[in-house]
C-alpha cells in the first residue's frame, strides 16, 4: 500500500461524498441562510435602540424591537436544532456508508495485500479515517460557509456604516488570513502524519492482544510496553506539534480582535465626535465587527477540522484505489462446475524477486485422487497450496483446474468449491454452530449435526451446557486444539467441496482422536480431488500419490510403498519419524499411542 497521499485523491472522493448527500446539504444550506440572516436582527436593532428610544425618546418603538428580536431568536435556534439534526444524522450515514464501502473493499483485496498490511492500521482506515468525514457532509461544511456569508454581509453592512473603519479592518484580517493560509501549510502534512502513526499503533497493539500468551510466556510485558510507549510518544509529539500550531493560530487571532479594537476605538471615536457616525451607528458597528471577526476566527476552526477530514479521505481513498479481487473477476469467465483434475505445468513462484519457493513444479490430480505433500518445513508444500486455493498466483507455467487455467477463471466462483482445514484452525467469536454453519449460511441444524457426528464434534459439543449455542471465544480460545480442529474439519465437511485441502489437519489431534478423525477424512476424500500436508506420515499411506518436496522441487513421487522400496528421501523421513514414535510408546514418562506404533508396523 503506498503512503504517497495526495489532496487531489482527497477532493474526489469528497465530491463524491457531497454529491451523494446533496439533498440533505442543501436544505442544511437553506436553513443556514435563514439562520444566518436572522442572527443579524439583533445587532441591528441597537442602531434603533440607541438612536430612536434612548435618544430621541420614540418608546413606542421599543416593545416593536423586543417583539423583533425574540422573533429573530426563536427562529435562530429553532433553525440551528434543525441544522443540527439533518445534517448531524447526514454525517452518521455518510460515516456509516463510508466504513461499509471500506470494509467491503478490503474484504476483497488479493491474500498477498493482507500479507504486507498490518491489521490494526486497516482497522484505523474503517473506523477512525472514515470518522473524519463528518466535518465535510455534517455541520463543518455548512459552518464553514455560513461564517463565510456571514462575514460577507457583515462587511457590506460595516463599508455602508463607515468605509474608512472598515478599510483598516479588512487590513488586519487580511494579515490574519495570511497567517491562516502559513498555519494550514504548516499544520496539513501533521495531521496526515498524524494518521499513519495513529494506525501504526493501533496494529502494533491489536497483534500484542491478539499474542498476549505469547507475550506473558516470553515474560515480553515490558519490552511491549517500550514498544507502545514509543509509538505513543510518537504520537504524542505529532498532537503536541498541532496543538502548537493551532493555539499559535488562536492566539494571533486575539491579536488582530485586539488590534481591530483599538482602531475601532480611535477611528470610530472620532467619526462619532465629528458626527459622521451616528452613537447607534457606533454600536451596532461593534456589533456587525464581531460578527465578521467571529466568523474568521471559526473559520480557522472549523477549517482545521475539514483538513483532517481531508487527510482521512487521502487515506481511505488510497485503500479504494487498490485492485480488488472483484475487479480481476471481471474479464475472466464464469465458473458453473468444478471436476476437480488439477495439474500444473513447469509452475514456478516466489515471494520476493530472485528468491525462487517454487521450482518447475510439474503433477498432476485427477478427480477424486488423493495427493500429499510431505518434506522439510520450508520446503513450499504451504505455497503450493496457495497457489491451488488461488490466494498466489504463479509468475511462469500452468495451473490448470478440469483443463482451464486458473488464472482465467472468476476467484469467487472457483471458491465455492473448495473445503479448506488450515494448520491455523481460526474460529470466530461465536457459537459452535455459527462456525461450523460459516461455509454454509442457511445450513440447517440437522446438517450441522450430522457433519459434527462425522467429525467427531457431538462427543465434546454434547457435554457443554449450551451444546452448539456454546460461545467458544475469540479465535476459539475457550476450545482446547483438537476441538477448534475438529470443528475446522466439520466446517470443511458441511462445504461439500470439490477440491480439498487439508494442512496438517489432524496436528492437534491425540492418537485416539485422530484414528477416529482418519475414518471420517477417509469417507470425506471419496470423490473429492484432495490435497493433504502432513507431517504425520502415518495419514497419508492411503494417498494416490505422494510428493516431496524439498527446496522448492519435487525430488520424488509415487505411493506409499513405491516410495519406501525407492529407499531415497521420503524413506528417511518415515524411518526418522517411526523411530520417534517408537520412543514414545516405549518411553513411561512420555504420552503412550498404542495406536501410532501399530499403524506404522502395519504400513510396513
Amino acid at each position: 500500500m503506498s503512503d504517497k497521499i495526495t489532496m487531489s485523491n482527497a477532493w474526489r472522493e469528497a465530491k463524491d461524498l457531497l454529491w451523494l448527500h446533496r439533498k440533505r446539504l442543501l436544505l442544511g444550506f437553506f436553513l443556514m441562510l435563514i439562520n444566518r440572516l436572522v442572527g443579524l436582527v439583533l445587532p441591528a436593532s441597537s442602531k434603533f435602540l440607541i438612536d430612536e428610544v434612548l435618544i430621541k425618546n420614540q418608546v413606542h418603538m421599543l416593545n416593536w424591537i423586543a417583539l423583533f428580536a425574540a422573533i429573530a431568536t426563536i427562529i435562530q435556534a429553532i433553525t440551528s436544532f434543525a441544522l443540527s439534526q439533518i445534517l448531524g444524522v447526514a454525517a452518521q450515514r455518510a460515516i456509516t456508508d463510508m466504513r461499509k464501502q471500506v470494509q467491503q473493499h478490503v474484504a476483497q483485496l488479493p491474500v498477498n495485500f493482507f500479507d504486507s498490511t498490518q491489521t490494526g492500521k486497516l482497522v484505523s482506515r474503517i473506523m477512525s479515517d472514515a470518522d473524519g468525514i463528518r466535518n465535510l457532509v455534517g455541520t463543518g461544511l455548512v459552518q464553514l460557509v455560513g461564517s463565510i456569508l456571514t462575514a460577507c454581509l457583515a462587511v457590506g453592512i460595516l463599508f455602508y456604516l463607515n468605509w474608512k473603519l472598515t478599510t483598516l479592518t479588512i487590513l488586519a484580517l487580511a494579515c490574519f488570513g495570511s497567517a491562516l493560509a502559513y498555519a494550514f501549510s504548516k499544520l496539513r502534512p501533521l495531521f496526515k502524519e498524524r494518521g499513519e502513526i495513529n494506525a501504526q499503533l493501533t496494529g502494533r497493539l491489536s497483534e500484542s492482544l491478539g499474542g498476549i500468551r505469547i507475550i506473558k510466556a516470553y515474560t515480553a510485558e515490558k519490552r511491549e510496553a517500550l514498544t507502545f510507549a514509543k509509538g505513543a510518544h510518537k504520537l504524542f509529539r505529532n498532537v503536541a506539534k498541532s496543538m502548537t500550531g493551532v493555539s499559535a493560530t488562536t492566539s494571533f487571532s486575539s491579536i488582530i480582535v485586539g488590534v481591530i479594537g483599538v482602531i475601532m476605538v480611535i477611528v470610530g471615536g472620532n467619526s462619532v465626535l465629528s458626527g459622521s457616525m451616528t452613537l447607534g451607528d457606533f454600536f451596532m458597528y461593534i456589533f456587525f465587527t464581531g460578527l465578521m471577526a467571529m466568523p474568521v476566527i471559526e473559520i480557522a476552526a472549523i477549517g482545521t477540522q475539514i483538513t483532517e477530514g481531508f487527510a482521512g479521505l487521502d487515506r481511505i481513498r488510497d485503500i479504494l484505489n487498490q485492485p480488488t479481487e472483484k475487479d480481476q473477476d471481471a474479464s475472466r469467465q464464469k465458473v458453473t462446475n468444478v471436476l476437480g483434475d488439477v495439474e500444473f505445468k513447469n509452475v514456478n513462484f516466489a515471494y520476493e524477486e530472485g528468491i525462487p519457493i517454487l521450482k518447475n513444479i510439474s503433477f498432476k490430480s485427477h478427480q477424486g485422487s488423493t495427493t500429499a505433500l510431505v518434506g522439510s518445513s520450508g520446503a513450499g508444500k504451504s505455497t503450493l497450496i496457495s497457489l491451488i486455493m488461488n490466494f498466489n498466483q504463479p509468475q511462469s507455467g500452468s495451473l490448470t483446474i478440469d483443463g482451464k487455467e486458473l488464472s482465467s477463471l472468476r476467484m469467487k466462483d472457483y471458491r465455492q468449491y473448495l473445503g479448506v482445514v488450515l494448520q491455523d484452525n481460526f474460529l470466530f467469536d461465536g457459537t459452535v454452530a455459527e462456525n461450523i454453519s460459516f461455509s454454509k449460511p442457511n445450513a440447517k441444524r440437522e446438517e450441522i449435526e450430522a457433519v459434527s457426528n462425522i467429525a467427531h464434534c457431538a462427543e465434546f459439543i454434547d457435554s457443554f451446557e449450551k451444546k452448539y449455542d456454546t460461545i467458544v471465544g475469540e479465535r476459539g480460545v475457550k476450545l482446547s486444539g483438537g476441538q477448534r480442529q475438529r470443528i475446522a474439519i466439520a466446517r470443511a465437511i458441511l462445504a461439500n467441496p470439490r477440491i480439498l485441502i487439508l494442512d496438517e489437519a489432524t496436528s492437534s489431534l491425540d492418537s485416539e482422536s485422530e484414528a477416529l478423525i482418519q475414518s471420517a477424512l477417509g469417507s470425506l476424500r471419496q470423490g473429492r480431488t484432495t490435497f493433504v500436508i502432513a507431517h504425520r506420515l502415518s495419514t497419508i499411506v492411503s494417498a494416490d500419490q505422494i510428493l516431496v518436496l524439498e527446496n522448492g522441487e519435487i525430488v520424488e513421487r509415487g505411493t506409499h510403498q513405491e516410495l519406501l522400496e525407492l529407499k531415497g528421501r521420503y524413506k528417511q523421513l518415515y524411518d526418522k519419524q517411526y523411530q520417534l514414535e517408537v520412543n514414545r510408546f516405549t518411553n513411561p514418562g512420555e504420552e503412550s499411542s498404542l495406536e501410532m506404533p501399530r499403524q506404522y508396523s502395519i504400513a510396513r
